[in-house]
């Protein structure tokens, strides 16, 4: 055990983690030239064309150190704020962390969080400025800046470029020198904390561990402990590239278990792994719960493979433990789900995923935020979607979450980022200056308002130059109402929206003008109304198509004309009260791009 050293690469997005992994793996030899390709680690085609790390990897690297071989487990991890739990899972199986700085960039809002991340976990932290050789490189700014942060001596900030290969060997060697040994006693009974697991059509679900103590042989009979069942370790092995089976995995090591396992919900991450001898397991502790931030309903475009995106959900809830969803049944959409998810881009990447890896076409409704609703009775209902809100007349007060969002950007952004901030309800905590560039901006802001678009105009507002993080610090009273869409007076509850009353109207205008654009003309006029409770707050109007009845009358009396047009308008008349209005998918979709 004493050779083993368990590290992950912790940083802010872009700043070069999955180079750094690639370069690893090559001057280790992990992975010959011919399987080597850039961001080797990032299997999934999401992660290729966006550029980011969207999943933690694991993998094995054997590295010989002053005559004697050494086995270094490496977890590559996300950078984005919406994948934190990714990174605070892979931090609980190791013992130390590579704290990667861009030298053009310097420490940003994520670094931040991650480095909180890993010091709540007691690990060793080796900090490396990545991208020295570019032309915009502030290297001893950005010393200074990790001094400051972490308060270590000049000489222990490695120097690195992680795409031309500079300075890969020194972080070897730190990470063998610095890093401690895992703690644990081979001898003891068998404890494995679960970090990760997939799905794999032909041998089940794959599940991946990190012992703790004891170890696990092939044909061993184990344990998961919250679920209680007992399986038989039919394959154990170690990560490399692929999957490399062993006879035993020992105490220390990161590995992974094929017992045959088919329903996914047999498998949690968080569990722990023990032998079915042991009479009184321990669960280990160390994993919080997930706390989804953003909910929408998810639904199969027909309602018939409803039973197939269950199964899907459930494999993708697998690969994913920050998705978490519940039944949901739609007046307009019918059967889905109630998905809750870390943040839009969580979202985006879910349905992304739905489509490529399982061919499922969904329709996603309005993202919206949790809200807790008092009723003049004394009870507390938590709303997930507009249709649990309780009726107006028995609500006594509604609360929504806040809160405390961390920007870092340059000077100059401060006034964007100000009108930005203070026209999304949010309150300035604090301004200060981390260098002469750079200003930390501490805000509370409505949770609701961030869910949107803010990061995007964020970027927009900065050219990219701000870094953006955030943590919940609890509900508020606020004014929240419910918006229902009605279509000729029925509502479409799946376009239903919980919004804060000051934003009500000029939302409901922007929706109800963008579905006259998006909904197809009929036979009879269609009124578009914005409605909070019985009062219409916006009204668009599409007009009929009109066959033109009296094209067959030429000349004659204008009383058979008028006679025509009469029995016309009384058809309408009754078409519109039996008529049906279809709602194209496009038209779900466009409320989530309403551009202000």
């Amino acid at each position: 055990m004493k050779n083993i050293r368990n590290f992950c690469i912790i940083a802010h997005i872009d700043h070069g983690k999955s180079t750094l992994a690639d370069r690893l793996l090559q001057a280790t030899n992990t992975i010959s030239e011919r399987e080597m390709m850039d961001q080797v680690l990032d299997d999934m085609d999401l992660e290729r064309e966006k550029g980011i790390t969207i999943k933690s990897h694991a993998i094995q690297i054997d590295y010989p150190y002053n005559g004697e071989a050494y086995t270094l487990n490496l977890i590559d991890t996300p950078g984005h704020v919406d994948f934190s739990y990714e990174v605070s899972r892979a931090l609980a199986a190791c013992e130390g962390a590579l704290l990667l700085v861009d030298a053009t960039q310097g420490i940003q809002a994520q670094t931040i969080s991650n480095l909180y991340l890993a010091i709540e976990n007691d690990l060793e932290i080796i900090p490396v400025i990545n991208k020295i050789d570019m032309d915009g490189a502030m290297v001893d700014e950005v010393r200074d800046q990790i001094i400051d942060l972490i308060g270590c001596r000049p000489d222990e900030i490695l120097l690195a470029s992680a795409r031309t290969g500079l300075g890969v060997d020194e972080i070897l060697k730190a990470i063998i020198e610095k890093i401690p040994p895992p703690k644990g006693n081979p001898g003891a009974p068998l404890q494995a904390l679960i970090f990760d697991s997939v799905f794999n059509s032909f041998r089940g679900i794959i599940v991946y561990y990190r012992i703790l103590n004891g170890s696990i042989k092939k044909g061993d009979k184990v344990k998961f402990v919250s679920t209680g069942i007992e399986y038989e370790a039919d394959e154990v092995g170690i990560l490399k590239l692929s999957l490399d089976p062993k006879s035993e995995v020992k105490a220390g090591d990161v590995g992974y278990i094929i017992t045959g396992i088919k329903n996914a919900k047999e498998v949690k991450v968080g569990d722990t792994i023990t032998l079915a001898s042991n009479e009184s397991p321990e669960m280990i502790q160390g994993f919080e719960e997930v706390k989804p931030m953003v909910f929408a309903g998810i639904f199969p475009v027909n309602t018939d493979d409803f039973e197939e995106l269950r199964d899907c959900m459930d494999k993708l809830q697998l690969n994913d433990a920050s998705l978490t969803f519940e039944l949901e049944t739609s007046q307009a959409l019918g059967f889905g789900f109630r998905c809750g998810f870390l943040g839009m881009l969580h979202m985006e990447i879910i349905q992304e995923r739905l489509e490529r890896e399982f061919d499922q076409t969904v329709i996603t409704t309005v993202p919206n935020v949790s809200f807790i609703a008092y009723t003049s009775r004394g009870e507390k209902i938590n709303v997930n979607n507009p249709a649990e809100m309780p009726d107006p007349i028995k609500t006594e007060r509604i609360e929504e979450p806040f809160i405390k969002a961390q920007i870092i950007t340059k000077p100059e952004y401060i006034g964007n980022i100000m009108t930005l901030c203070l026209g999304k309800r949010g309150i300035l905590l604090n301004q200060s200056y981390l260098t002469t560039t750079r200003v930390e901006l501490l805000f509370e802001m409505p949770l609701t308002e961030i869910v949107f678009d803010f990061y995007d105009k964020l970027k927009s507002q900065t050219r990219g130059y701000a870094s953006f993080d955030y943590h919940p610090i609890g509900y508020r009273d606020s004014d929240i109402v419910k918006m229902d869409i009605l279509l000729n007076g029925d509502k479409v509850d799946a376009l239903s929206a919980l919004i804060h009353r000051s934003r009500s109207q000029d939302f409901g205008r922007k929706l109800c003008e963008k579905l006259k654009e998006l909904l197809p003309r009929q036979q009879f006029q269609i009124a578009i109304q914005a409605a909070i409770g019985a009062k219409v707050i916006a009204r668009e109007t599409i007009s009929a198509l009109r066959k033109d009845v009296t094209a067959k009358c030429y000349g004659g009396d204008i009383s058979r004309k008028r006679k025509l047009l009469e029995k016309q308008k009384e058809g309408k008349k009754r078409m519109r009260q039996i008529g049906n209005v279809e709602v194209p998918q496009e038209a779900f979709l466009a409320v989530l791009k309403l551009d202000e």
